[in-house]
C-alpha cells in the first residue's frame, strides 16, 4: 500500500488506478479456489479464519501453504478433525511452522513464531453441560488468540443451578467484559446468565439434545427469545463467532 501512495504522490499513477490497485491488494486469490481477505486483522483486529468442512483436502492444503508464504503471522483453520490435521502437518512439514491443534475443539492455529501477547481483557465462558464443552474449547481458543484471558467453569446448567452462583460471582470478581454461554437441550442458561450480570451476554446454542431437541432448534428459538436484556445470539455450535463477538465488544473502547 505505501508504494502504491507513493506512486500516487509522484503522479505516477491515478487516483483510480491506485483505488484499484488498493482494493486488489486487499484480496489474496489462490488459482480460483479462494480469495482471502489478508487485511481483515487490520480493520477488525482479528485475522480472517479458514472454515474446513466440506473443502476438498487439496485445496484446503493449497490456501494453507499459499497463505503461509504471505507475510502473515499465523493461520486458523475450524472445525478440521484430527486426521486431516495430522496429514496437513505431514505435508507442511514437522519444522517448518509451529502447530497448536485443540483437539476437543477441532481448530487449528499455524504460526511461524511464538509471539508473547499482552492481555487486554477478561471474558467469561461458561458450558451448561460437558457435552458442550467442545464448542466452548473453540471460543476458548479464539478470545486467547484475540489477546484476551479467558475464565472457564464447564458443566454448570440449569439442571443443577446451585452449582452456577459461585462462578458467576469469582467472574464477576475478576472483572469479565463479557460472558459466553454455550447451551444445548432447553437453552436455558444464557437467560439466566444475563439475568445476573451487568456485562454483555452471548449464548451459543449447541447441538446437543435428543428429541424436539435434536440438531439445537430449541436451544437456539430459546435463547432468541429470552426475556433477559442484553444478550446477543450466534448460530448453532458457532464457538468461533461468539469469541470474535466478544472480542469485538472488548476492542470497541
Amino acid at each position: 500500500m505505501k508504494e502504491i501512495l507513493e506512486s500516487l504522490i509522484n503522479g505516477e499513477l491515478n487516483i483510480d488506478e491506485a483505488e484499484k490497485l488498493i482494493s486488489a491488494n486487499n484480496i489474496l486469490e489462490f488459482e480460483d479456489i479462494a480469495k482471502m481477505d489478508i487485511k481483515r486483522s487490520e480493520r477488525t483486529g482479528f485475522p480472517e479464519a479458514i472454515f474446513s468442512p466440506s473443502k476438498d483436502y487439496d485445496d484446503l492444503l493449497l490456501i494453507i501453504k499459499k497463505y503461509m508464504q504471505t507475510d502473515q503471522d499465523n493461520l486458523i483453520v475450524t472445525k478440521l478433525p484430527k486426521d486431516r490435521y495430522e496429514r496437513i502437518v505431514d505435508d507442511l512439514g514437522r519444522d517448518d511452522y509451529i502447530y497448536e491443534y485443540n483437539k476437543r475443539a477441532q481448530i487449528l492455529i499455524i504460526r511461524k513464531e511464538l509471539k508473547e501477547k499482552e492481555i487486554i481483557a477478561k471474558i467469561g465462558i461458561i458450558t451448561a453441560g460437558t457435552s458442550d464443552i467442545n464448542i466452548a474449547e473453540e471460543a476458548r481458543v479464539i478470545v486467547e488468540e484475540g489477546g484476551c484471558q479467558a475464565i472457564t467453569s464447564y458443566d454448570i446448567g440449569v439442571a443443577g443451578i446451585h452449582r452456577l452462583f459461585p462462578q458467576i460471582a469469582h467472574m464477576v470478581e475478576e472483572g469479565v467484559r463479557a460472558f459466553i454461554v454455550c447451551a444445548g437441550m432447553e437453552g436455558a442458561l444464557p437467560s439466566v446468565v444475563a439475568g445476573l450480570v451487568d456485562v454483555p451476554v452471548i449464548g451459543v446454542p449447541t447441538s446437543v439434545g435428543y428429541g424436539v431437541g435434536e440438531g439445537g432448534r430449541v436451544a437456539l428459538d430459546a435463547m432468541l427469545q429470552s426475556c433477559a436484556p442484553g444478550i446477543a445470539v450466534v448460530n448453532i455450535d458457532n464457538g468461533f463467532g461468539a469469541a470474535v463477538f466478544a472480542l469485538t465488544i472488548v476492542n470497541s473502547d
